[in-house]
């Protein structure tokens, strides 16, 4: 019996946004790099990318598009798993983007980290995730992460994870539409740099207690990142003024992007719809907390 050909063409393969449920600032390293703490959770909402396999080494990139070209994270990980493979293959790669940009939800690098899934076996290298990984701390801190299996309890500049149960919840997400720059932001001087850092066994013990969905609201701790960004962007400002009504609305990453958690889809739903008509200018979605990535064990 001849042996099964391998896959020329992957349609609608995810690449999910992420929460920080938290962000600590607890140094700062020689090079310039920031030490982190956080927890990431992949969420429903996701990019959706589709795949071809070329066979000439062409690698084409489609749809929507976030800045320059030669800057694209998908493109750089394409060019970059397949001169370190080695492979003469190429592949068409069109990308529909879902999750906002410059929100501090993770969507390029998620995308990157997606291509990097897809490619490998869409060229037959099948690297395993912890090869990859190299490939993807190159391209950016949070690459790392969208290789992983689900939430995740994150350490140094974002390459040290560890496998984390997160209780399951609800977030109602909402982006003001404007961008934040990270760079800006942690170079400003008013940011704090030396938060105590946590232990994960303090956090797992805390989520071990959860008994219902609600119980995530417990497992909130700081973004050291929203002082200086609700100093700097008052549309962030107005908008977690207006979430904190509903629970304890937070920041993620280093904005724009704001969520709060809620019991279920239905409270979410109202909230969403009482905040729309009274800002009907901003982004929002209602997205579930993931348990596992959903390309995990792909």
């Amino acid at each position: 019996m001849a042996a099964p050909r391998a896959p020329r063409l992957f349609l609608g393969l995810p690449a999910p946004a992420k929460l920080n449920l938290f962000l600590h600032v607890t140094g700062r390293r020689a090079d310039g790099y920031h030490q982190l703490q956080s927890v990431f959770v992949p969420l429903s909402l996701a990019d959706v990318l589709d795949f071809e396999l070329t066979d000439d080494g062409r690698i084409e990139r489609s749809g929507d598009l976030v800045g320059p070209l030669e800057g694209d994270l998908v493109l750089r990980a394409a060019q970059a798993l397949r001169a370190a493979s080695g492979t003469a293959l190429g592949a068409a790669i069109h990308v529909d983007k879902h999750i906002p940009a410059g929100s501090g939800l993770g969507g390029g690098s998620s995308d990157a980290a997606t291509t990097l899934i897809a490619l490998s076996r869409l060229w037959g290298l099948d690297w395993p995730r912890q090869r990859l990984a190299a490939l993807a701390t190159s391209l950016g801190a949070d690459v790392p992460f969208f290789l992983g299996a689900g939430p995740a309890w994150v350490e140094g500049i974002g390459e040290r994870l560890t496998p984390l149960a997160v209780p399951p919840a609800h977030y109602l997400v909402v982006h003001p539409q404007v961008h934040v720059s990270t760079r800006e932001i942690f170079s400003d001087p008013g940011l704090t740099r030396s938060t105590k850092p946590l232990r994960i066994e303090d956090f797992s013990a805390a989520a071990g207690a959860v008994g219902n969905p609600t119980g995530v609201r417990a497992l909130f701790g700081a973004n050291d990142l929203e002082p200086i960004v609700r100093r700097r962007v008052p549309e962030v400002e107005a908008v977690l003024k207006s979430l904190s009504r509903f629970g304890p609305a937070r920041m993620t990453g280093s904005g724009s992007a704001v969520f709060v958690p809620l019991v279920s889809e239905q409270e979410a739903s109202a909230a969403r719809a009482t905040l729309m008509q009274e800002s009907p200018g901003w982004w929002s979605c209602i997205a579930e907390g993931l348990d596992e990535h959903p390309l995990g064990v792909w």
